[in-house]
């Protein structure tokens, strides 16, 4: 009777972890949904939504990683497919999106402003993945390939919010996708936030600055959203030259 009771529990824990391993590849592959019905949704020109979708695609794909720790669910099959759905979330559909948007009337400069863009997400996740061991943890090598598709997809989304005719912004859209696909194969070094620890106490103006946040988010999300990842696109050129400027200052006084 002993025996087989254990041999139920061992059952039962077997099904038991056999789910947890499939949770984080859950999110993975609702990421990649979300990715390929951005790109459905750009066929059938509703850009908003295409780039929404991919917003939805970026938060889907920061919350798998952490779900497979969490879980202590990490295995090789997850990184290879996570790195495959990034590919299609933000190397793929951001480019096609774009591309159908606006890029499409300037003809060869157009597509290729969009395959720049496709090809250095697709140069950006090879990278990451054969730096992945030695890599220093708080920072990016290049703009994070979701940090790069809410750049591009965040112009299309708040565009349309404000009811603008996106043929004026045509220019600014083809050098936004060069710029956002030749930053992510830069050496720009991107703060990763990985360093931070919601479980240790923070100072009360830091929740208090993420209730502002939350509440500008809410009132006008393309215009926040927008706003942050350009913040944070220019932000690794401005560490960069900081890192220069210090190095300069150090080799001067030698």
């Amino acid at each position: 009777m002993l025996d087989y009771d254990q041999e139920r529990a061992a059952l039962k824990n077997r099904i038991r972890r056999r789910g947890i391993y499939i949770l984080p590849n859950l999110f993975t592959l609702a990421a990649l949904f979300a990715g390929f019905y951005a790109i459905v949704q750009a066929m059938n020109l509703n850009f908003d939504q295409a780039a929404i979708a991919i917003f939805v695609a970026a938060v889907l794909d920061s919350l798998d990683g952490r779900v497979a720790r969490l879980t202590k669910t990490q295995s090789a099959f997850g990184a290879e497919f996570d790195s495959l759905a990034d590919m299609v979330s933000f190397g793929a559909a951001p480019a096609l999106v774009m591309y159908e948007w606006v890029l499409r009337d300037l003809g060869k400069l157009g597509w290729i402003a969009a395959f720049i863009y496709c090809a250095g997400a697709a140069l950006r996740l090879a990278r990451f993945n054969t730096m992945l061991e030695v890599a220093d943890k708080r920072w990016f090598t290049g703009i994070p390939s979701p940090a790069a598709a809410a750049l591009v997809a965040g112009l299309v989304w708040i565009v349309d919010d404000y009811n603008v005719e996106p043929e004026s912004v045509r220019w600014w859209a083809w050098f936004v996708t060069i710029f956002a696909g030749l930053t992510m194969v830069s050496n720009l070094k991107y703060y990763s936030f990985k360093s931070i620890n919601l479980r240790k106490s923070v100072p009360f103006v830091a929740v208090t600055a993420f209730v502002v946040v939350l509440a500008l988010l809410a009132y006008q999300p393309p215009l926040v959203l927008f706003g942050g990842f350009v913040a944070y696109a220019i932000s690794g050129y401005v560490v960069s030259a900081w890192r220069l400027a210090r190095r300069g200052r150090a080799g001067g006084a030698d």
